[in-house]
């Protein structure tokens, strides 16, 4: 068992319980870590705070990281409330029109789909640094559309890309702090982000067609590999990108 008791983790993203950011939320409650979960709006408060109450010593926060106010706001909150952060977890992504193709992507969902899908991840890191006294473990989550072309992915593929780039350089301007950066590229899962890629269901079908395990992987799996990322067993791995995906990405044909 990895022990976190003592830990503090913010987890931003969470929407319901269909949420990677909820497994992750779990898997490091279940490790003793206390939780700060963060929903971006009014309009999710209520399944953020009946999620909570499920877990022990945890708390909710409003921010919308589209707004720097917000995040002073959050993390001045949390210092108050905690003194110090060891986790912070990015799992947020949000592309406008993502049904357009990218030669067709307009300038401002261009803009926004990056603000909002990469540069909140350095906004966040830069606003948690102060609280990281005693280093820490930054997770973002991406996907593998950054790295290849999948139909109706769009424009989140180009943002996804960009997140993993800054991934590396804040893992190189952060490690002389002794906090590391990493991200999980997790397979297709039917989340509530899902639901805007057209033909969801069929990278499904392929990734268990031709992934090595057979078969999808599910939420669970991927709050696993965060918790260890997450830990000290995990000490010397920063700037890296850890798919779990069933293998899904290391196939040709």
């Amino acid at each position: 068992m990895i022990d976190m008791k003592g830990k503090v983790a913010v987890v931003f993203g969470l929407a319901n319980k269909r949420s990677i950011a909820w497994a992750i939320c779990q898997k490091l409650s279940e490790a003793g870590a206390s939780l700060a979960i963060c929903y971006q709006s009014e309009r999710l408060q209520r399944d953020a705070e009946e999620l909570a109450a499920e877990l022990p010593d945890s708390k909710t926060f409003r921010c919308d990281v589209a707004s720097d106010a917000d995040i002073d706001s959050v993390f001045e909150q949390l210092k108050a409330t905690y003194g110090k952060l060891d986790i912070l977890v990015h799992s947020i992504g949000f592309a406008p029109n993502i049904k357009n193709d990218v030669l067709h992507t307009a300038r401002e969902d261009f803009r926004v789909a990056h603000d909002i899908s990469a540069y909140s991840l350095i906004a966040l890191a830069r606003a948690a640094e102060p609280l990281m006294t005693d280093g820490g473990s930054i997770i973002t989550l991406t996907y593998y559309g950054s790295q290849k072309v999948f139909p109706n992915y769009n424009i989140m593929g180009v943002a996804k890309a960009a997140l993993e780039a800054t991934v590396r350089y804040l893992a190189y301007d952060m490690g002389s702090k002794k906090i590391r950066v990493n991200a999980i590229s997790a397979g297709p899962i039917k989340t509530l982000a899902a639901r805007g890629i057209s033909d969801f269901a069929t990278i499904l079908d392929k990734v268990t067609e031709r992934a090595p395990l057979r078969r999808n992987v599910d939420q669970a799996e991927v709050g696993n590999t965060a918790l260890f990322l997450a830990s000290d067993l995990a000490s010397g791995i920063t700037g890296e990108i850890t798919y779990v995906d069933c293998g899904y990405n290391i196939t040709g044909l």
